[in-house]
């Protein structure tokens, strides 16, 4: 009769109920023929028969009365004590009995084993009866213990791989994926240890990008614990799953392995030889690519699987599903509004590098392509403009329309190029007397006014007027000051690289930066704030370790103060100015994006930031940079004359203006989305009670017929069209399509009218196969440092100090994360961006336009940023 408490490695019997899911993952693997190393189960029987034998599963249970997985200092606590019950349980006679019978069969069985031979040493692997499950993956819950030597250790490690079944980070992850805590019990697998020489994890899909005809291969030297601890960045390899080629490579400096000691296994230091040389070979790769293939057809779902070489063989000691993959990308057809046309994804892609929301796409949009840059232009060129459609979606990306016909081609060479010098003299003042006061004036009026006592009409009256009043206004910024500080700024350059500068002395634009614009003010302000936080220790001690999320919930709700806190409700009021002044700098042009406003968040970790003493004074960093500005121009002006002096003059004051200009309006863009928002939600509202939608914030996702329509019949009196269906489809889409690197010119080119517009235009994410990922540099120097890839503002509170900001685009709002920052990489943007300007302003490495980064660079993972050449290099 076989023992109930251990059985081999590949038994029938070796089930989910009886060895857990590792166990019956491997089980499955070594009955079907793959090279998994030899072992055998400690059944859950034995974990029950433990259990049971000692009484341990009454105190089990009246300890777990006191978890609340919203606290986890209860759940140390309860893990604590219910540890304390097994180390002071004994193991009974006939388990032990069997294990010692099982490590010894073993041992007897491992190659070259004789009378003398040392002990086998082994791996001992938790295996929970809820782990490695389709959908739940509970990797890490339990432990795992490695290069143990003799039964007495087995033992030991038997023991306390049970009592992991109770830790605090166990408990929790059961409690919040609704685990029967009763249900539970532990299987435990000992396997002969694998001297591995490297090791690493297989993924035979792809978990980036969620392509399924990808495997992607880490490895390291070592034991694979280093890469599961995090402890070491591994080499990546990405294989067409079919062929087993590598399509693309990235080559770590792998500086920790872990290796076997007399007393278990400790990190070292990767020989210096061995730190950038690859682990793998292609012919390596391949092989394993073919096993991760068998595996996936073994059980049907693509694998995370874990292995290991050792002395010219590879070994699998693990595999469970994928449980994060994402869905597998569709091929997206990027179909042109015009087939004969040429569109190119740059420039308003800075202020817009998501696709755009379905009603800003059918609101805003159409207000900036057909009438706002028109009716800027009509009284700068005393003409009426013949111009297409200036921006255009293409699936809900921006592009600029660079399709003319021969009538708008005769209308831009006899009126638009011949109206630019008046068009440098007016523009400026177009937008500064005019247009910005027109928008502010729209904005007082309407924020004057109570949305809930707006009539339907009233409400549809001033959201359409607020947002003519920002589309105009950004449109005029794409004339007066966007394209004017990019033409000044160009201008400044040439003459001055050209024929001006000499060896030594500084780059162009040492003379353009320092000026006190509105996102330095944004920056004082927190800055501010977190040194009169600073003065008032007990103050400073609760914000530091009250997480941002709850601070937050009391700024919102001053209900939920605690009393002990005397000051915060005037920080609050300090928070609140602030936000008043410059809660409306936007993330990105679109307004369904929430604004600072909305979540103080990102303000109170930058807070935060400088209250442990992290970034830099933005006082200081200001005047210094205005300092080096005026000696830079005083050292030029001091020694030229004539021609050269009024040429470096005349270009120095109109980039110097534009360069104050720009970032003012840039700040300036979402003077009236606070007031726009709060009407579009009070006709959501309305919308939802009229149950057209589930909730107000879907009224972004609807297009702006729709909302006519349901205006009309809500006027009306008639019931309105349920669309929360179509809202589902359109966020599910746009969450698609977020995945997606657009094309950045369409058709491709790389030059356009004689313009090479690679210089401005994100890199296409098909050039980017290699471990270095080419962009545009926009600041000089060179950095190697861990990144941070921030998705949003909802990842600000990821930023560390020192690390690379890896984003899709930056805007003024983003400004205060440079202060951490050691160097910027973007998706989208070129020289004249804001996150160029402000990378300057820093004096830190920039590339920008790699059109990938925020997919390619993994966060943590050391990259090396060169904003000289414009290059990233993945480590």
């Amino acid at each position: 009769m076989q023992n109930p408490y251990i059985l081999p490695l590949a038994d029938p019997q070796a089930v989910l109920e009886t060895v857990g899911g590792k166990g019956t993952s491997l089980a499955r693997l070594s009955a079907a023929g793959l090279p998994v190393p030899p072992g055998f189960h400690v059944t859950t029987a034995a974990y029950r028969q433990f259990v049971a034998a000692n009484d341990l599963q009454p105190a089990i249970a009246a300890a777990l009365q006191d978890a609340d997985v919203t606290q986890p200092a209860t759940l140390e606590t309860v893990a604590a004590r219910i540890h304390a019950l097994f180390v002071q349980a004994a193991i009974p006679a006939d388990i032990v009995a069997a294990i010692q019978s099982a490590y010894a069969t073993l041992a007897a069985g491992s190659e070259n084993a004789t009378r003398t031979t040392p002990p086998v040493p082994v791996a001992v692997r938790s295996s929970a009866t809820a782990e490695d499950l389709p959908d739940l993956s509970f990797a890490g819950q339990q432990e795992t213990y490695l290069n143990l030597q003799g039964a007495a250790a087995v033992l030991e490690a038997v023991k306390r791989c049970w009592a992991s079944l109770w830790t605090a980070r166990a408990i929790g992850y059961r409690l919040q994926h609704g685990v029967d805590q009763a249900a539970v019990s532990l299987a435990i697998v000992v396997q002969a240890l694998v001297p591995a020489a490297a090791a690493g994890i297989l993924f035979t899909a792809n978990p980036l990008n969620g392509r399924r005809d990808e495997v992607l291969i880490n490895a390291a030297w070592g034991l694979g614990e280093a890469i599961v601890g995090g402890l070491v960045t591994p080499d990546t390899y990405t294989v067409d799953k079919s062929t087993g080629q590598v399509s693309a490579r990235e080559i770590a400096d792998k500086q920790v392995l872990t290796v076997r000691t007399a007393q278990g296994t400790e990190e070292r230091p990767v020989p210096e030889a061995q730190r950038q040389a690859r682990v793998l070979t292609d012919a390596q790769v391949a092989e394993l690519a073919a096993l991760g293939r068998r595996i996936e057809a073994l059980y049907g779902t693509p694998q995370d699987v874990e292995w290991c070489w050792a002395e010219g063989d590879f070994f699998i000691v693990q595999a469970r599903p994928i449980t994060a993959l994402p869905e597998a990308p569709t091929p997206i057809e990027w179909p042109l509004p015009n087939p004969k046309g040429q569109y190119m994804h740059a420039g308003l892609a800075d202020l817009m590098p998501d696709p755009v929301s379905p009603l800003f796409e059918t609101l805003a949009i159409p207000t900036i392509a057909r009438v706002g840059v028109k009716e800027v232009l009509r009284p700068l060129t005393r003409s009426e403009p013949q111009l297409p459609d200036y921006i255009v979606t293409i699936n809900s990306y921006v592009y600029i329309n660079g399709t003319y016909t021969l009538r708008e081609w005769w209308w831009i060479l006899t009126q638009m190029i011949l109206s630019a010098p008046r068009m440098l003299r007016e523009a400026l003042p177009l937008w500064r007397d005019q247009i910005r006061p027109r928008y502010a004036a729209t904005v007082a009026r309407w924020q004057a006014g109570v949305p809930e006592a707006l009539s339907l009409t009233e409400l549809w009256a001033g959201i359409q007027e607020l947002n003519n009043a920002a589309m105009l206004h950004f449109s005029s910024l794409l004339v007066a000051t966007t394209g004017a500080s990019a033409g000044a700024e160009m201008l400044f350059t040439n003459v001055y690289t050209r024929l001006i500068r000499r060896a030594g002395e500084p780059a162009a634009p040492v003379f353009l930066m320092g000026y006190d614009t509105t996102p330095i003010q944004a920056e004082k302000s927190l800055y501010d704030l977190a040194e009169w936080v600073r003065v008032h220790p007990d103050l400073a001690e609760y914000i530091l370790h009250t997480p941002s999320a709850d601070l937050a919930a009391q700024f919102s709700t001053p209900s939920l103060l605690p009393a002990p806190h005397s000051l915060l409700p005037d920080f609050y009021a300090r928070l609140q100015t602030h936000l008043n002044a410059y809660g409306h700098i936007v993330y990105d042009l679109d307004f369904a994006t929430p604004l600072p406003l909305d979540d103080p968040t990102p303000m109170l970790e930058t807070i935060k930031m400088y209250l442990r003493g992290a970034g830099t004074n933005p006082h200081e960093r200001q005047q210094a940079a205005a300092e080096k500005r005026e000696q830079a121009v005083a050292a030029i002006r001091g020694r030229l004359k004539g021609l050269r002096r009024w040429a470096f003059e005349q270009a120095l004051k109109l980039g110097q203006t534009m360069a104050q200009v720009r970032e003012n309006a840039l700040a300036d863009i979402g003077l009236g989305y606070p007031v726009l928002r709060a009407l579009l939600r009070e006709l959501g509202r309305r919308l939802v009670q009229g149950g057209s939608i589930t909730a107000a914030e879907d009224i972004f996702w609807l297009q702006v017929d729709e909302v006519q329509k349901a205006l009309t019949a809500l006027e009306r009196g008639e019931p309105l069209v349920n669309l929360a269906a179509s809202v589902a489809q359109r966020q599910a889409r746009h969450a698609a399509l977020k995945r997606v690197s657009p094309p950045p010119m369409l058709p491709p080119r790389k030059r356009y009218l004689g313009i090479n517009v690679e210089a401005f235009a994100p890199v296409s994410a098909e050039s980017q196969t290699g471990g270095t990922l080419k962009g545009i540099g926009a600041s000089a120097g060179r950095v190697t440092a861990p990144a941070c890839v921030l998705h949003g503002p909802e990842d600000f509170d990821q930023m560390k100090p020192g690390c690379v900001l890896v984003a899709g685009t930056t805007t003024p709002a983003w400004t205060p994360l440079f202060a951490m920052a050691a160097a910027v990489v973007t998706d989208v943007g070129g020289p004249l961006s804001h996150g160029s300007i402000v990378a300057r302003e820093y004096g830190i490495p920039a590339v920008m336009g790699t059109g990938v980064a925020t997919r390619r660079i993994r966060n943590g993972q050391t990259v090396t940023v060169d904003g000289s050449a414009g290059t990233v290099t993945l480590s």
